[in-house]
């Protein structure tokens, strides 16, 4: 009986140390996975024409917004206030990036997306390029978008874009630390990119 009570008491010892162990290894794999850079590597063009990949979001603080250039209200509203919240957490423009990635590079090339731009903020810069590339791209972000036709009878007519509408926050190294929902209270947007900068 007492060779029965030490092998279970030893069979309890192991179950526990081995319990133990797997909550370190499950704890210490989220947290590095949370320290993982958000978004896939990439190669596309930016707004003025020049190269850009996946390094220009972890220079620095960086703000993305993924949209499209016949979008009626959600992105340049979204825009707007971007530029607002930029200017004012960051004036010299020197702290923080943001960036305009396209949900619909058929229509929207970088040198439409840039002039877009120049009409609203000059704190912004635009991503587009290949189709298939940004596609895949924007799916490697894990961006919901669907086009959808204006006129259901006409599949291949004019359309327009259904898409994730909120800001994405990274920091210096590309993780993501939050988002600012569409509609968010002007002065909760404006501390969450304060925080981002600190």
């Amino acid at each position: 009986m007492k060779i029965f009570r030490r092998v279970l008491w030893g069979s309890v010892i192991v179950v526990c140390g081995l319990i133990v162990w797997l909550v370190y290894e499950i704890g210490k794999t989220n947290e590095e996975m949370m320290n993982i850079p958000f978004g896939p590597e990439f190669q596309l063009t930016a707004g003025d024409g020049s190269a850009i990949t996946q390094e220009a979001l972890r220079e620095k603080p960086t703000a993305i917004f993924f949209g499209f250039t016949h979008c009626p209200e959600v992105c340049p509203t979204t825009l707007y206030e971007m530029n607002g919240w930029l200017n004012e957490v960051d004036p010299d423009g020197d702290e923080i990036n943001a960036y305009w990635i396209t949900v619909d590079p058929e229509r929207d090339t970088p040198e439409i997306m840039h002039r877009y731009l120049s009409n609203v903020t000059d704190r912004i810069e635009a991503i587009s390029g290949d189709p298939d590339k940004v596609r895949e791209m924007v799916d490697e972000f894990g961006i919901y978008y669907k086009k959808v036709p204006l006129d259901p009878n006409d599949p291949d007519g004019d359309y327009t874009m259904d898409h994730n509408a909120s800001v994405f926050l990274l920091d210096d190294g590309g993780v993501l630390k939050g988002t600012i929902a569409y509609g968010e209270n002007p002065e909760v947007a404006v501390k969450k990119l304060e925080n981002l900068i600190n």
